[in-house]
C-alpha cells in the first residue's frame, strides 16, 4: 500500500495518510531483535512528514526530531516490536487488523503523525522507536535512558484506550534457579533436584505472603514461569511483578537463605512506577481527552513498560498513553478501532500544545518533577 504524501506546512495529518502510515507499518513484521526494516520505512516516512531529522541509533532505535522554536524538550516513545504471531493485514469496517495494531504500532504511529500537525507547539518533540520492549532487558529503553539527553516531559506509547491515561506499572522481577544433586535411587530420602525446584517455588510464595497475585497494584504478583528436569538436575524460572516501595533485594536474600542447595540469579528487575494526577503530563493528556467531551480514566497496570525503564534514570513529568484496547495486546484478533486511533492524534497533538505552549503558560514551567514510586 502506497502511503499518500503529506504537505509538511498545511497542519494536520490526514486522516488516509495515517491509516496508510499505520497499515504499512503492520505491513512489515517486526518481532523482537528484528526491527531493522520497520525502522528504515520509519525514518523515511519520517523525513517524507517534514520532521527535521530521523536516523537510526547504535541500539537500532529510530529518533526523528520535530522542532518548533525555543521551548521545552518533550519526547513520545513507543516500541516497534512486537511478540510473534500472525494476524493478517485488513481493514473491516472501523478495524484495522494485524500484528502489533494496539501493541504497540498504533500508538507509535499515532505519535508520529501528532508530531507534525501539533503546529501551536513551541519547542522540540523527539519521536522514538524503540526496540525490544518485549524482551526483558528492553535494550532499546535502556540505550535512550544511556546515551540520550534527559527531555523535560515524558509521554509513553502503550495502548491505554484513547480516553484513558495511565499512571503508573508494576515492577518486575524475573529470577532463574538452577539446582543439581548426586545421583541416587528414587527411593533415597535424600532431597530430589526436581523437588527442591518445587520446593523453590514454594519458598517463594511463603515469602510473598497469602495477599500475593495479580489482582492488585498493590500487592505482588508471583508467576512460575517454568519448571523442569530429572532426579539429578533441574531449573526454574519465576517472575514477581512487585508493586510501589517493594525491597527486591531484601525478597532475594530471604530466598537465598531458605535454599540449602542450587543457584539463585537475578535475570532482570526494575522498580514500579507511579505518578501523581496532578502530573504536568497527566493534565495535558486529561485535557486533550476533555476536548472530545470525553470523561478522562485514569489506571494503573499491573505488567510493565519502557516507562519502568526510564522512570529510574528520569525524575521528569510522564505518563503512558495510546490508542488501543490492551485487552487485544498479543490476541489472534488484534485490531485497532480508527476513530479510537484518529482520536488518539488529536489527544497527543494537543497534549503537545499544552506542553510546548509559550514559556509564561506551559505547565512545565516550574513543575515538580516525578519520581520512580512516588504515589497519587
Amino acid at each position: 500500500m502506497t502511503v499518500p504524501l503529506h504537505d509538511p506546512h498545511r497542519g494536520p495529518v490526514s486522516h488516509p495518510h495515517a491509516v496508510g502510515l499505520l497499515r504499512q507499518m503492520l505491513e512489515i513484521p517486526s518481532t523482537s531483535y528484528h526491527e531493522g526494516r520497520l525502522a528504515s520505512y520509519l525514518v523515511r516516512q519520517m523525513q517524507a512528514l517534514g520532521f527535521d531529522s530521523a536516523r537510526v541509533d547504535a541500539a537500532g532505535n529510530v529518533i526523528g526530531v520535530v522542532k518548533r522554536g525555543p521551548g521545552p524538550v518533550i519526547m513520545l516513545l513507543g516500541h516497534m516490536d512486537t511478540v510473534d504471531g500472525h494476524v493478517p493485514v485488513r481493514v473491516d469496517g472501523d478495524r484495522l487488523f494485524g500484528r502489533g495494531a494496539v501493541d504497540a504500532k498504533g500508538p507509535l504511529a499515532a505519535m508520529i503523525c501528532a508530531a507534525v500537525s501539533a503546529s501551536r507547539l513551541r519547542g522540540t518533540v523527539v519521536v522514538v522507536g524503540a526496540v525490544e520492549e518485549e524482551t526483558p532487558a528492553s535494550r532499546g529503553a535502556m540505550e535512550i535512558r544511556r546515551d540520550h539527553p534527559r527531555p523535560d516531559a515524558l509521554i509513553i506509547g502503550e495502548p491505554s484506550g484513547w480516553n484513558t491515561v495511565v499512571l503508573g506499572y508494576k515492577g518486575k522481577l524475573d529470577l532463574s534457579y538452577r539446582v543439581e544433586v548426586p545421583a541416587t535411587h528414587p527411593s533415597n530420602p535424600l532431597p530430589k533436584a526436581t523437588e527442591l525446584a518445587a520446593a523453590a517455588w514454594q519458598h517463594l510464595l511463603d515469602l510473598l505472603g497469602p495477599d500475593a497475585g495479580h489482582g492488585s497494584f498493590d500487592t505482588p504478583g508471583p508467576t512460575l514461569v517454568s519448571i523442569g528436569g530429572d532426579l539429578v538436575t533441574a531449573q526454574a524460572e519465576f517472575s514477581v511483578r512487585t508493586p510501589v516501595g517493594f525491597d527486591d533485594q531484601a525478597l532475594v536474600r530471604r530466598l537465598r537463605e531458605r535454599l540449602a542447595r542450587g543457584d539463585l540469579d537475578v535475570v532482570n528487575s526494575v522498580r514500579a512506577v507511579r505518578v501523581s494526577r496532578t502530573d504536568p503530563v497527566v493534565r495535558a493528556l486529561s485535557r486533550g481527552i476533555r476536548a472530545h467531551d470525553e470523561r478522562v480514566v485514569m489506571k494503573v497496570k499491573t505488567a510493565t513498560s519502557d516507562m519502568n525503564t526510564l522512570a529510574e534514570a528520569w525524575h521528569i513529568p510522564m505518563a503512558t498513553y495510546g490508542p488501543g484496547d490492551s485487552a487485544l495486546d498479543h490476541s489472534d484478533d488484534e485490531h485497532i478501532l480508527l476513530d479510537d486511533y484518529f482520536n488518539g492524534i488529536g489527544v497527543l497533538s494537543a497534549a503537545l500544545e499544552r506542553l510546548g505552549a509559550p514559556h509564561d503558560a506551559s505547565p512545565l514551567t516550574g513543575s515538580t518533577p516525578t519520581h520512580a514510586g512516588a504515589t497519587t
